[in-house]
């Protein structure tokens, strides 16, 4: 009660991730201690989650009650749709996200990504200003045939969300065109001397940019792994396995 933005901001930050779970009556030593007034407590917690968190998440209250009688107050927030979910308080006001254990603030970035899942959007799906005509899907088509032994049909670029009915690109088409306008599809590779940059020798073995699609950044980035990776190793499938880490790392860049 004497500090309720410090239980908020996980409100605010289950129901801006995937939910989550608050348990009042236990120390920070996992001690379970209980909660005498457990009525006033649950009213009180119910209070400030309304004033405070906007828009009102959904919560579940309940009390549990352990064997030697000691009253636990268990608050479910729920995964929210109507995201972002803000903390008002101290001449504040603030959406928070979890990030390990901690809830902490969203920064620019992540506070724009809330936006775009409130508005059940996201920024693949969004309208750019370039034209479809304007633009090649080589790589892309390349892959399809691979994928399908079949040639892309024309009908997939608007099913795949690649372009709107207007001759329009989205975000996703834009990235996946041949001569990628946005400017920021860069990879940048570099290739230390040991395993960081800090010991001994700082120079570059080898270093690379590319730009493109994201067909090309991948290919380009797995062909740079390749080149640059030991060939000593023997029985084992690292030089796969670090294939698959790299593209795995850029599509987790991207999204």
């Amino acid at each position: 009660m004497r500090k309720p933005k410090s239980w908020l901001k996980s409100v605010s930050a289950f129901a801006n991730g995937n939910g989550g779970v608050l348990i009042f009556g236990i120390a920070d030593d996992d001690t379970v201690i209980g909660i005498e007034d457990i009525k006033n407590a649950s009213e009180f917690v119910s209070q400030k989650i309304k004033e405070r968190i906007d828009p009102f998440p959904e919560v579940t209250m309940q009390i549990q009650s352990t064997e030697d009688g000691k009253n636990l107050l268990i608050v479910e927030v729920m995964k929210g749709q109507e995201t972002p979910y803000y903390y008002h308080g101290d001449g504040s006001t603030e959406a928070f996200i979890r990030l390990g254990n901690e809830s902490v603030a969203a920064n620019a970035a992540e506070l724009k990504r809330l936006v775009l899942r409130g508005k059940n959007t996201s920024f693949d799906s969004l309208m750019t200003e370039y034209d479809f005509k304007d633009f090649s899907f080589s790589k892309l088509r390349e892959r399809f045939m691979e994928w399908n032994r079949a040639s892309m049909p024309e009908k997939s670029f608007e099913s795949f969300g690649i372009v709107n009915d207007k001759g329009k690109l989205t975000n996703a088409g834009a990235l996946l065109a041949d001569n990628c306008p946005i400017r920021y599809s860069r990879l940048f590779c570099t290739h230390w001397n040991g395993l960081d940059k800090s010991g001994g020798q700082i120079d570059a073995l080898d270093s690379a940019e590319y730009s493109g699609s994201l067909i090309i950044l991948l290919e380009e980035g797995v062909r740079f792994v390749k080149r640059n990776m030991k060939t000593l190793w023997k029985k084992q499938l690292i030089p796969e396995l670090k294939c698959r880490i790299f593209v795995n790392g850029v599509f987790l860049k991207v999204l």
